[in-house]
């Protein structure tokens, strides 16, 4: 049995066609005649496309300048300019940029059809995985595909395309300035304390206050090992004027004013440069802020002093001046000077010496 089998298959195998008795039975169909364009056999008419796909480009970088005039030209505010009936700065952005990115589209579609290679080709197909042979052939048709797209001996377009592009970027960085005012504009208009990224409601004298209740706090109120939530006791008293803080100033307030703090031996915190008097007998206080995205830190780690931020491990030694030992936050947690005050409540030295949260571009 098992013999009749194989002669069975070894007669499948011997009636394998012969690819050249295939060839000669069905015609290669083949390709019909190539069409050369006209660009392809006159010099003039290449000369013209070519000065045609520059033009496209040109116009496509007219319309980026225009969109940045029209940016800072028309009025936006309470009596805004009017075109048609419509916003003329919306209008004339709109316009502008829709034209900017149509010409340098239509220039590329104009370069392909009229410029580059106009070849036909068959692609056979190939194994998933790429031999040597095979990726030396694709880095050798990248090479033919460049040389033969002629951007490097046809530099009135080359150079065209890329002033187009590069503009093209400029719009968006304009528009930036639409995301919101500066941290310096905040300050200079704000009619609230602790405006801005780079104050908080910590002031010189300002009781630390408990998270949520806002009472005051004693050192001897606090057991070695206790971390808690603190506030600025201006949250719960108002500011300079006496009148409670309400709606942004008060949110404003507690997102940037949160702290934590902790109590340790005093031998074991290792102060900072001219920080050796910002804790009061082993208390220390740190901006509840991650320095990474901003997410609110409150995993403490009692034996070892470390606090975790559980959105991504960042860790910090809150007994070495916040520093960070893991994870990607990038700087220490900002650490507030404390003192007592005449009734023996902790207070603050000063505001924070640095900004409170993760980078801005200002940010030193």
């Amino acid at each position: 049995m098992s013999e009749s089998h194989d002669n069975q298959h070894a007669h499948e195998l011997t009636n394998v066609p012969d690819p050249a008795v295939v060839n000669d039975l069905y015609a290669d169909p083949g390709l019909p005649e190539h069409q050369w364009r006209p660009t392809d056999v006159d010099a003039h008419a290449e000369k013209r496309a070519e000065r045609q796909v520059a033009t496209l480009f040109g116009l496509s970088a007219i319309c980026t300048i225009l969109f940045l005039v029209s940016y800072f030209a028309f009025d936006i505010g309470d009596d805004p300019d009017v075109v048609g009936g419509f916003g003329a700065s919306n209008l004339f952005l709109g316009l502008s940029l829709a034209g900017a990115l149509l010409f340098l589209g239509s220039g590329i579609i104009q370069w392909a059809r009229k410029l580059m290679a106009d070849h036909e080709i068959v692609e056979y197909r190939h194994p998933a995985a790429s031999s040597d042979d095979d990726r030396e052939a694709t880095l050798a048709a990248l090479n033919a595909g460049l040389e033969e797209s002629g951007i490097g001996r046809r530099p009135l377009v080359r150079n065209s395309l890329l002033g187009a592009v590069g503009l093209l970027g400029l719009p968006a960085v304009v528009a930036l300035r639409d995301l919101g005012p500066t941290p310096s504009q905040v300050e200079k208009n704000a009619d609230y304390p602790g405006a801005g990224l780079e104050h908080t409601l910590w002031a010189k004298g300002v009781r630390v206050v408990r998270d949520v209740v806002g009472t005051p706090i004693r050192p001897g109120d606090v057991e070695i090992g206790d971390l808690f939530n603190a506030e600025p006791e201006t949250l719960f008293n108002g500011g300079e004027d006496g009148e409670p803080l309400e709606g942004l100033a008060l949110q404003v307030g507690k997102s940037k004013g949160a702290v934590v703090m902790i109590r340790m031996a005093p031998e074991e915190i290792i102060p900072g440069e001219g920080r050796e008097n910002w804790s009061v007998d082993g208390i220390v206080c740190y901006s509840k802020i991650c320095t990474h995205v901003g997410c609110p830190i409150s995993l403490n780690e009692r034996k070892t002093h470390h606090l975790l931020c559980p959105c991504h491990q960042s860790t910090f030694d809150l007994a070495d001046s916040g520093r960070v030992i893991f994870g990607p936050a990038a700087r220490a947690l900002p650490q507030l000077p404390l003192a007592v005050d005449e009734e023996g409540y902790l207070i603050a030295q000063s505001d924070f010496t640095e900004p409170v949260g993760p980078s801005f571009w200002e940010r030193g």
